[in-house]
């Protein structure tokens, strides 16, 4: 995994604990570690595609990940002149904790000084990059990298229950919480400082949901002049492009299209499976677009290859079964001669294209019947003896019961550690070990954190942190790392994002209409046919597949046989659910049978 890692604290064999945590992050061999250590400091960088520095003068050390862009003109000098790195080393002399405010694109950074005991973390807005830490012992330990820090003899890979819980709740594991007990990860716009021991972390970037008011006309020129800089900006050598056949990927090779005057090499994957494939609306953007087109169809046996590449690549426990498509789209643009690829991602997060946004604004409007209506009519019928169990009257009590749970909780209702009791699905001790509430109070703390009242946008700043930085973005990244080949997010471009942001509500969602603006103002660009289809997602067979291909079945029962010794989940439940994924419930049960498969298969390659 690339990134920078180092400590703050004095040790002894520092050369030695250097190579020793860079070991434990799995550095690509492709890329050069640049490494300084002392008796008090560490830092080091490695990217094989280039775009980690460190810079170590005066007593300051800085490491940085990513490609910033420098906003004050002299930083962005040195930028150019020398490296990122010592642009950052500069800035924080220059402007100390206002550093991050003056810099956009990807990026995590870590300056560090000694002699005055002080240390600086940052994170860029949407967190495309990721940076970790911990303060055990008198040493601050940071890294890109969860192994990277609790390889650090101060800090220790001791599992976190509450970790396991979070992540059959999340599919992932959100930050700040991290697998390892004491290692914290830094949240989008996030800054951490040590000054004289003492940690204090804050937000030096808020997403703004301030409306602008202008005419559509006036809002739709100035989105098409920024997604065309953000495209050109994006652009470089030997760039293809990821096409699923959506709105965002579309929107990225038309723009990309238009922007280079030329045909671009767009990559698909398909899968031969009913209600799985959408190749139809690739080739339909592609047609439109004239771009040299390459397809990949995928088969059961790729999962039974990419499994152990998942495993390998995350520092952590990832469940979220598209990484697998992810990977053989990124490998394919790689054995063409491609370096680079452009990903649509962050579209539905800072435009409304979440289908929840509008599901959810049928539920608000209950909230606001009057209280006698509600109360007095409605509820009353949800509960008539021998009715409320029967179409539709089950049907309005279901929607009654959602309705009456605010936001954000609503969202998790088929959350399945919701749908059945935890004493069926956990051994006691291990549900001793851990708060049930926690992942609850961890969305509600960002979605009460939006600087809106409006439950849209605190919806979609919901979803930038949990479905964009702490899933999407760790899936797309770390598979086309692993891949060879470094994505970038034109959506995610930092003037895009505050464009959208600014954008009323109803240009967001529109009634029932979703990215009502975003399809509006493209309507020229993009194919009428993908405009009008159904929001589908990247999603992997996994469940039917592995009932039907033996050596991912056989896959599939070694994983859990192995994962019933841990004691964590009781061995019932296990059962039951490879049970009820035989039969009609495939799809829904293999959620979970992929999440503790992938789990078990994670924490063996990881020697746990």
């Amino acid at each position: 995994m690339d990134g920078i890692f180092g400590w703050l604290g004095d040790h002894g064999a520092h050369q030695d604990l250097i190579r020793h945590m860079g070991r434990a992050a799995c550095l690509s061999p492709e890329g050069l570690l640049q490494q300084h250590s002392s008796q008090v400091l560490g830092v080091a960088a490695c990217s094989r595609f280039g775009k980690a520095d460190i810079h170590v003068e005066n007593g300051l050390a800085a490491a940085l990940h990513g490609r910033p862009r420098f906003l004050d003109d002299e930083l962005a000098q040195i930028a150019r002149d020398q490296n990122p790195a010592m642009a950052v080393a500069y800035g924080w002399l220059r402007f100390g904790e206002k550093l991050p405010t003056l810099m956009h694109g990807n990026f995590a950074f870590a300056v560090i000084e000694p002699l005055k005991k002080k240390a600086c973390l940052a994170l860029d807005r949407v967190g495309a990059e990721r940076l970790c830490y911990a303060q055990r012992g008198g040493h601050l330990v940071f890294g890109s990298s969860v192994q990277n820090v609790a390889a650090h003899p101060a800090v220790g890979r001791n599992i976190d229950p509450q970790a396991i819980y979070d992540y059959l709740y999340f599919h992932t594991l959100p930050a700040p919480r991290s697998l390892y007990q004491g290692v914290r990860k830094l949240l989008p716009g996030q800054i951490v400082t040590l000054k004289n021991g003492a940690l204090s972390r804050g937000f030096y970037w808020q997403a703004d949901y301030a409306a602008v008011g202008a005419d559509f006309d006036s809002h739709r020129r100035s989105f098409r002049t920024i997604l065309d800089q953000a495209v050109r900006d994006a652009d470089a050598p030997a760039t293809a492009a990821f096409l699923s056949g959506g709105t965002d990927s579309s929107t990225v090779v038309g723009a990309l299209t238009a922007a280079r005057g030329a045909a671009v090499d767009t990559f698909s994957i398909g899968f031969d499976a009913a209600g799985f494939d959408e190749m139809e609306y690739a080739r339909c953007a592609a047609e439109r677009y004239d771009s040299r087109r390459h397809e990949y169809y995928l088969k059961p046996a790729d999962i039974v290859t990419a499994i152990p590449v998942i495993a390998r690549e995350y520092d952590e426990p990832f469940g979220n079964a598209s990484a697998v498509p992810t990977y053989f789209c990124a490998q394919a643009a790689r054995e063409a001669g491609f370096e680079r690829m452009l990903a649509g991602d962050g579209g539905d997060e800072i435009f409304g294209g979440n289908v929840r946004y509008a599901k959810q604004r049928l539920f608000e409007t209950y909230a606001r019947l009057p209280a006698l209506l509600r109360h007095g009519m409605i509820e009353p019928l949800t509960l008539l003896p021998g009715l409320s169990g029967r179409f539709p009257l089950a049907k309005l009590k279901s929607y009654v019961d959602q309705a009456k749970v605010g936001l954000p909780l609503r969202l998790e209702s088929y959350n399945f550690l919701h749908r059945t009791p935890l004493e069926q699905i956990f051994a006691a001790d291990f549900i001793d070990a851990v708060d049930p509430s926690a992942p609850g109070a961890a969305l509600s703390e960002a979605y009460e954190r939006t600087a809106s009242d409006h439950y849209i946008n605190r919806m979609m700043h919901l979803d930038l942190k949990f479905t964009l930085a702490d899933n999407d973005l760790r899936k797309v990244g770390t598979m086309t790392e692993a891949a060879g080949i470094e994505v970038r997010y034109p959506l995610l471009d930092d003037r895009l994002v505050a464009f959208a942001n600014h954008l009323p509500v109803d240009y967001k969602v529109r009634g029932q209409k979703l990215r009502w603006f975003f399809k509006e103002a493209l309507r020229d660009l993009l194919p009428e046919q993908i405009i009008n289809k159904t929001k589908h997602g990247f999603g992997l067979p996994f469940g039917v597949w592995s009932t039907q291909y033996a050596p991912l079945g056989e896959l599939v029962g070694d994983s859990l046989a192995d994962f019933k010794q841990r004691g964590w989940i009781r061995p019932a439940y296990l059962d039951h659910m490879l049970a009820m994924q035989r039969g009609p419930h495939a799809s829904y049960y293999g959620v979970m049978i992929w999440l503790t498969m992938m789990l078990e298969q994670w924490l063996q390659a990881n020697e746990h």
